[in-house]
């Protein structure tokens, strides 16, 4: 943040293409861009065309100049989220960033039997880095934003941990938060174990964004209806993401409290302190007054515009200079508690029956909306917030299909929206695609041969549970996918709290601990426990192909560091490992051995960058790779 005020000369709460240009004269690029290359970064960058780059935009443009070569090389190693040197600068992390979600986190889990120990937190040191090495404390935090995420019996929670439960809990937690809509491509399990500051402060600003955003929807909240206008459809207001309908909240008591002006970000627009002056005392009259607005200078009206906020418990995440500095974090944090504090909604019910309605009807078709959205953004390419609304002009489609199938789109010829594609099948496409290029040689992979498979590995460690096909309500008890995330990961599975699936609260308690297990060891997926005690066919497709893909991509990571051991690096006291251990030369006679596939790809894929490997019947008992350096759990 100190970066971005510090290139924002103009202190318009955005980076005009002259400051970003003027900027990056210091930076001493390779490459350095030109005057119109810079304008046109901009101008893409600048989606809601506010004239430049808001912080987040910002960071996005970084980004984007590392992936083209802009930059200076960042080492395999590492993390690819600019930890050069020169790029450094960039993320120096945010001292009222840190203080506020140190409060957060001092405030809701300071009754946490697993972190009473570390709290208080001082947000003056580096403790808050140093105490989430552990992943512990991030685990509790995506609990916190979406109840039930994480099972808790799965996470390793005890005063000293290894390495290699370290690396698991860091694994739970990255594909854990990629379940509730963060965006984590850039960030590896090593990051989190080194505790790089920039790295988890800004997964921790992901994840309770996510909880203060939580209740900001007409299904959570019908109240919102009230903010419907004459001429316009209830579907459009249905379909705002939370960060807009909660501008929509504001400037609807501000428009009633006389302001003229319309409130479109969480920067520039509030900066002045008066939209907040105001908002407050339309919402607290008989607390808040309108004494602010009369003060000249800006911090000086800023800190009366928070005394006031204090009166009504809701002065938190902000400082009076992040208000006048414009920070669109701290902000969005502050109105987001102040609309849980005092929404100053109508509590006549019979304003928003029709809300309270609204998608009750499918809940099958919303469950599946958000396990498509929360797929799309875990590819690393435009956050989507809203699947219908985000996907409307067809770009987000495009870079979809060019992500699971790259090549296919001829961006040279990206002008009209594609035809819409289910989203269903492309996710289905991405999983078998990376199935049959890392197993079949470039054969399709049928849902038969993952039945086939599964099967396999359960009977091959003397289980005698099995599934007859994606559709089996034998599966709603949760034990064969027990059995087939034990025999891929021995150690993974804590027998003691598995149950035998045969009450409703039984079955849900396995499939939480089912979901949450396969996270731990690097598995990828969007399914909610509902899906797998309904037996939802599409969505436990997608469980077993994770779990074979993870089994099978572990197992070539295992040959090659048995072919080029040379190539493995040691591991650290302190980290996790980067590859496991050596696995057997050969599987035993007939083990895991898939029927010979005749059906071409379509279109032709290259071999593999490895041979494929059969696996043992029992995998060594040793932990799973940890997700990739580039926030993937699967090979590139």
């Amino acid at each position: 943040m100190e970066q971005f005020d510090a290139w924002n000369v103009g202190k318009s709460g955005v980076i005009t293409a002259a400051e970003l240009e003027a900027g990056m004269e210091n930076l001493n690029l390779a490459k350095p861009l030109t005057t119109a290359e810079v304008a046109k970064l901009v101008e893409e960058h600048d989606v809601d065309h506010k004239g430049g780059l808001e912080f987040e935009s910002f960071l996005r443009v970084q980004l984007e100049l590392q992936k083209n070569g802009r930059s200076p090389a960042v080492s395999p190693q590492k993390s690819a989220f600019l930890t050069t040197a020169q790029f450094a600068n960039v993320h120096h992390i945010s001292a009222s960033e840190k203080r506020a979600y140190v409060d957060h986190i001092n405030t809701y889990l300071d009754n946490d039997p697993a972190m009473v120990k570390y709290l208080p937190i001082d947000p003056t040191t580096d403790d808050l880095f140093n105490i989430a090495k552990d992943g512990v404390l991030l685990c509790k935090l995506i609990n916190l934003a979406v109840t039930g995420t994480i099972d808790e019996r799965a996470m390793n929670i005890k005063d000293k941990l290894n390495p290699w439960e370290r690396n698991e809990n860091h694994t739970l937690c990255l594909n854990s938060a990629k379940a509730i809509g963060c965006s984590v491509v850039n960030i590896g399990t090593q990051d989190l174990v080194e505790g790089r500051p920039h790295l988890v402060l800004g997964l921790i600003t992901q994840i309770v964004k996510v909880q203060l955003l939580a209740d900001i929807n007409l299904k959570k909240t019908p109240e919102l209806a009230e903010l419907l206008d004459d001429m316009e459809e209830f579907e459009e207001l249905l379909r705002l993401p939370a960060e807009k309908l909660l501008l929509r909240w504001m400037n609807y008591h501000l428009k009633k409290a006389g302001y003229t002006k319309v409130v479109s970000n969480y920067s520039s627009d509030v900066k002045d302190g008066t939209a907040y002056a105001m908002l407050l005392h339309k919402l607290a009259p008989e607390s808040c007054t309108l004494e602010p607005l009369s003060i000249s200078d800006p911090l000086e009206r800023a800190q009366a515009v928070l005394a006031q906020a204090s009166r009504i418990g809701s002065s938190k995440y902000l400082s009076a200079k992040d208000i006048v500095d414009g920070s669109p974090n701290l902000n969005l944090a502050f109105v987001a508690h102040l609309f849980r504090i005092r929404s100053g909604l109508s509590t006549d019910s019979s304003k928003f029956t029709f809300a309270e309605l609204i998608e009750s009807d499918d809940e099958q078709d919303s469950r599946e909306e958000r396990a498509f959205r929360m797929w799309i953004n875990s590819l690393g390419i435009e956050y989507v917030s809203s699947l219908f609304e985000d996907v409307r002009d067809g770009w987000v489609l495009l870079e979809v299909l060019d992500k699971v199938s790259p090549g296919s789109v001829n961006w040279k010829g990206a002008t009209k929206p594609p035809i819409k594609m289910p989203f269903k099948k492309l996710m289905r496409y991405h999983m078998f695609y990376l199935l049959k290029n890392l197993r079949l040689k470039g054969k399709e992979v049928s849902e038969a041969d993952i039945v086939q498979w599964a099967n396999l590995k359960v009977r091959n460690v003397g289980k005698t549970s099995k599934m007859e096909s994606f559709k089996d309500k034998s599966l709603a008890s949760g034990v064969f996918f027990l059995d087939l995330l034990g025999a891929v990961e021995p150690r993974v599975v804590n027998w003691n709290i598995v149950t035998s699936g045969l009450t409703e609260e039984d079955r849900k308690k396995n499939a939480m601990y089912i979901i949450s297990v396969a996270r731990k060891i690097g598995c990828s997926i969007f399914l909610l426990w509902d899906d797998l005690v309904e037996v939802r066919p599409k969505m436990i497709l997608t469980l077993a192909a994770s779990i074979m893909l993870w089994s099978l991509s572990s197992k070539a990571k295992v040959a090659d560091a048995s072919a080029s051991p040379e190539k493995s690096p040691s591991v650290k006291s302190e980290s996790a490992p980067s590859s496991p251990p050596t696995a057997p030369a050969s599987p035993p006679p007939g083990e895991d051995v898939l029927p010979p596939l005749d059906t071409p790809s379509s279109p032709p894929l290259d071999p593999p960058s490895s041979p494929p490997v059969d696996e043992p019947s029992s995998p060594p008992s040793a932990p799973p790779p940890e997700i990739a350096e580039n926030g993937h759990d699967t090979p590139s």
